[in-house]
This record gives structure tokens, C-alpha cells and sequence, in this order.
């Protein structure tokens, strides 16, 4: 999970102070994210799939599949 938001920031060419700004976190607690030394609220997730366009599903590691 953790891999694949720093992939989905990366391939948008984003900071992680810009994505922390659209979770409206601190870009210390979106980069404790990508390191998985903290997880990621529901609440969270669920913006980064609206804001990457992508599942919970693709997030978390179930599915290789961004839309499934």
C-alpha cells in the first residue's frame, strides 16, 4: 500500500507537500504514510482514491488493477 502512493504521487509528478495539502495533513504525516510507519485512516484513503482516480482495492494491494 504504501509503495503505491508514492507511485500514484510520483506519476503525477507531485510533492508530497502538495498531496498532504489536498488530505490537509502535514507533509510529515503524508511522508509517514509513504514510509508505512503510520497508516492510513480510512477517511485518507478514500481522498486519495478520489484524488488519484484509482480504487481503495488498487491502494491497498488487492487488485493490479487501478479502476478494480
Amino acid at each position: 500500500m504504501f509503495r503505491r502512493i508514492r507511485e500514484l504521487r510520483e506519476d503525477k509528478d507531485l510533492t508530497q507537500k502538495q498531496v498532504a495539502k489536498v488530505l490537509n495533513c502535514s507533509q510529515q504525516v503524508y511522508s509517514n504514510y509513504e514510509l508505512g510507519q503510520r497508516d492510513i485512516p480510512t477517511d485518507v484513503l478514500i481522498r486519495l482514491c478520489r484524488f488519484y482516480h484509482v480504487s481503495a482495492n488498487y491502494i491497498l494491494g488487492l487488485s493490479d488493477d487501478p479502476k478494480h
